[in-house]
């Protein structure tokens, strides 16, 4: 089991940049694809980025790619979303999540909520216009 907690979100400009980090617990987060979702008020949560086991692949939304970069220090157990050129529409409650569904692959980046199995408790990011 993993326990995840985020933190980095607050408050920005459009145009800005933040850097989200997510912290685990236990010494298998090595043995996780990760995942960066986000949810804003009213709306279904959506996928945002993903990267596998060991950092070699990622895969990203259409709505971020080019502008958010994501990335894992497995040393440090620390997963990481840098945020660039953010616009108003980025801003939501931002998720990070592990899946133990495909701990045998060291390519997979799940992309679907159903697919991750632990989740954080979420940081607020907010874009002003």
């Amino acid at each position: 089991q993993v326990q995840l907690v985020e933190s980095g979100g607050g408050l920005v400009q459009a145009g800005g940049s933040l850097r989200l980090s997510c912290g685990a617990s236990g010494r298998t987060f090595s043995s996780y694809p990760m995942g960066w979702f986000r949810q804003a008020p009213g709306k279904e949560r959506k996928f945002v980025a993903a990267i596998s086991r060991n950092g070699g692949v990622t895969y990203y939304a259409d709505s971020v790619k080019g502008r958010f970069t994501i990335s894992r220090d497995n040393a440090k157990n620390t997963l990481y979303l840098q945020m660039n050129s953010l616009k108003p529409e980025d801003a939501a409650v931002y998720y990070c999540a592990a899946s133990s569904a495909y701990s045998s692959s060291v390519v997979t980046t799940p992309r679907y909520p159903y697919e991750y199995d632990y989740w954080g408790q979420g940081t607020q990011v907010t874009v002003s216009s």
